[in-house]
């Protein structure tokens, strides 16, 4: 049939253009006669359920990955200081062929940063420089601002309302996919028509002063402007001025730069599978994090919960038919190179994995999975797992599977699974200096290794295969 076209979720929360994504047939497995997962699986998903909900481990690890260690930028030797001790953890927890997959990220240095409104008065204000933005030159940029809500509006000015000036996109948050596209290419659409810098609301719903960063998407047939993101409350107040004609103008200095590529990896452990270890299924995360904060639930707290997950079914001597693989993937956030290394990795075996698992929506309550790259049998299995999660109300499935760091997998026809979570302050919390270790609470953190050890090791045991 001809393949539908199905938008999705991915890591770092980023929205994905649509990508085709064929049906694939159902397999002999999923016959109307075959055992159901949840009678199948029952007894074995109530001992994760129960050891993860007595577990302190988990929690501990995450908090010396948050307290010890720190936010982990592609780089930095903070990143590289998590990397040796993921790998170190991963053996300690009885996982087999632990390694690093080498990985060239980019380094990416914010150096010194500040904005501050001159006129019509003067006051610092709140801001972030965007990853992978240029910096200002020596001294910084002044300039009058001009502020649009949206692209549509910045169209409308002639090339002489925006040369020599600052843009700012005041656009509201409505939703974390309809608005990021401001961040990501919102400078390069300024520098098209003759901005010197950008300033971008951050993108989140919570306004307190707090910026947000993420990376922003260079074009590079444009001008490369340096671009920083600005607290909600500081992006109102330059739009109200300008709005009301009260000239606006705006210092900015940035001590922005790239160094050359760093050496960096993926770490990866596993619990070879009983019967058939040659097919794989990979769950996990993304061990990078930006440079703020700590890193926390972006994207701390679903590596180490899926690393207590593995570490729970090794102490309950939970074998599965398949090899499950555990997977902390790096440079997410401003490359997504470790996905790409992952893939190029497994070369032609690539049609031995059975399935991708990603969480990267934080550890807040753990409401269920979805998935893509299924059929609507597959789906029906999915369901089935998903009750075994209705004790910790995790059990609800649906067709927005993904990830980023999985992507390529997916795009080579594997079976993307994403964990999603009640989401309430994710984006409160997200890329900023408040992504830290309180931020996680431990009840639910210990449902979010529940979720991902359940779902992980009944797809890696079950007779079938999601896919086909």
């Amino acid at each position: 049939m001809a393949a539908p076209i199905v938008r999705y979720w991915v890591s770092s929360m980023r929205f994905l253009e649509p990508i085709a994504l064929v049906l694939l047939a159902a397999a002999p497995g999923v016959a109307a006669d075959a055992p159901n997962l949840t009678e199948q699986y029952r007894a074995a998903a109530d001992k994760l359920i129960a050891a993860s909900l007595a577990d302190t481990e988990g929690y501990d690890r995450l908090a010396y990955l948050c307290y010890r260690i720190g936010n982990r930028l592609s780089g930095s030797p903070s990143l590289e200081r998590a990397i040796a001790w993921s790998a170190e953890q991963m053996k300690a927890a009885g996982l087999s062929n632990v390694r690093v997959i080498p990985v060239k990220v980019p380094h990416w240095v914010r150096g010194a940063e500040s904005a501050r409104m001159l006129e019509p008065r003067d006051q610092p204000l709140h801001m972030l420089g965007l990853g992978m933005s240029t910096g200002t030159p020596p001294g910084g940029i002044t300039a009058d601002v001009v502020a649009v809500s949206d692209f549509d509006e910045l169209a409308r000015l002639a090339p002489d309302q925006v040369r020599g000036k600052i843009v700012l996109f005041n656009e509201a948050y409505r939703g974390y996919g309809a608005t990021v596209t401001y961040r990501s290419n919102g400078p390069s659409r300024a520098a098209a028509l003759g901005a010197v810098a950008a300033l971008v609301r951050s993108v989140t719903p919570l306004a307190m002063q707090i910026p947000h960063t993420g990376t922003l998407r260079y074009d590079e047939a444009q001008p490369k402007i340096p671009a920083a993101a600005v607290s909600p409350e500081d992006a109102g107040m330059i739009a109200r001025l300008c709005a009301g004609g009260v000239p606006v103008k705006v210092h900015l200095e940035m001590g922005a730069r790239m160094e050359p590529d760093a050496d960096s990896g993926d770490v990866i452990g596993e619990i070879p599978g009983r019967e058939r270890p040659e097919e794989v299924v990979v769950m996990g995360g993304h061990i990078d994090s930006w440079d703020v904060g700590q890193g926390a639930q972006d994207d701390g707290a679903a590596v180490m919960a899926s690393l207590e997950a593995m570490a729970l079914l090794k102490k309950l001597g939970l074998a599965p038919r398949r090899t499950l693989r555990l997977a902390f993937w790096v440079n997410e956030e401003n490359g997504s190179r470790g996905g790409e290394a992952y893939r190029a990795w497994v070369g032609d075996q690539i049609a031995n994995h059975v399935a991708a698992v990603e969480m990267d929506g934080g550890a807040e309550t753990p409401r269920g999975f979805g998935a893509a790259s299924i059929s609507p049998a597959g789906m029906e299995l999915l369901g089935q797992i998903g009750k075994l999660l209705d004790p910790i109300t995790a059990g609800e499935t649906d067709g927005l599977g993904g990830g980023e760091d999985i992507r390529p997998l997916m795009a080579a026809g594997v079976p993307g699974v994403a964990e999603h979570a009640a989401g309430t302050h994710y984006f409160d919390w997200h890329h900023t200096e408040a992504d830290t270790l309180d931020k996680v609470n431990p009840e639910d953190f210990r449902k979010s290794v529940a979720a991902m050890a359940v779902m992980g090791y009944v797809l890696a045991d079950m007779p079938g295969r999601l896919g086909k």
